[in-house]
């Protein structure tokens, strides 16, 4: 996935849960909800700030470096992420 499909992801996950979050009666739901819409709302903002640099320096080897070291710590947010979300699904299915 391109870095710009990766910060439209970003936007409608984020949009989703605040949605969600503002919507909500519950105020632990609605807590929940926005904490991941601030999850990624703060991932979208980190990719947006990787595409610009790599839009003005990428060329630069030791600038080509450090994005290509900031998407894989992103990446491995993403997968954290992931990993977290299937827990919690687990969870309820055993509950």
């Amino acid at each position: 996935m391109d870095i710009k499909e990766e910060i439209s992801l970003c936007s409608q996950n984020y949009e989703r849960w605040k949605a969600l979050a503002l919507s909500s009666q519950n105020k632990e739901e609605s807590k929940r909800f926005l904490e991941k819409a601030f999850f990624w709302l703060e991932l979208q903002s980190a990719f947006i700030t990787l595409f610009a640099a790599e839009q003005s320096k990428g060329n630069d080897p030791f600038f080509k470096r450090k994005i290509m070291l900031a998407k894989a710590r992103l990446s491995k947010k993403l997968a954290e992420y992931a990993e977290k979300v299937l827990n919690e699904i687990e969870g309820k299915m055993e509950g």
